[in-house]
């Protein structure tokens, strides 16, 4: 709307529309804590083949958040994910991948699992559901590996979108290495 606001108070009002809005100001690769609001840039992830899949299901937030399980969770290893993505190397990093929402969200609708289990049946380096759901991604270190099970995934007719795209290594958004509240470590 060219508001003509400094970068940090654009991200403070997008807070009050969404805990997303300030990363989608900020773009690139971060490290998104709280509830999105405290953002630490990362270096871009390396590149790599996405396969993304759209059950014909929608999820709420907050469903997701009545089946969050917090007596089980064993918070993801998240400063090796980010040591192994400054590393640039994906198969290490993808080991440290995890979403709490999943095992709740999975357990009542299990077409999710399926998905998963459909993209590490064709090679996925890893394979998990995206936010509180219901898509799943998954990611492949080749275009052949790709392909071969996008088509397994609309064979299986357990999603009603399929998309196949790659990483993108640069920073869409304006604001780069900026921390709406910064993080404490």
């Amino acid at each position: 709307f060219r508001l003509g606001l400094p970068d940090r108070e654009l991200m403070e009002r997008g807070l009050k529309l969404g805990a997303d809005v300030p990363y989608c100001l900020m773009g690139g690769t971060a490290l998104a804590e709280g509830i999105g609001e405290k953002l630490t840039s990362l270096p871009p992830m390396e590149k790599c083949y996405i396969l993304i899949g759209k059950p014909n299901i929608s999820v709420s937030t907050k469903i997701a958040y009545e089946g969050l399980r917090l007596h089980e969770i064993e918070h993801p290893d998240i400063d090796s994910l980010i040591k192994n993505l400054r590393r640039k190397d994906l198969k290490e990093m993808s080991k440290y991948m995890e979403n709490v929402f999943q095992p709740g969200i999975e357990s009542k609708y299990p077409v999710i699992g399926e998905i998963v289990s459909i993209m590490k049946q064709n090679k996925a380096i890893a394979a998990l559901m995206s936010g509180s759901g219901p898509t799943v991604f998954g990611l492949y270190d080749n275009e052949a590996d790709l392909k071969r099970a996008k088509a397994a995934l609309v064979k299986s007719r357990s999603c009603k979108t399929v998309f196949a795209t790659t990483t993108i290594n640069n920073k869409g958004g304006r604001i780069h290495d900026q921390r709406l509240i910064p993080r404490n470590r």
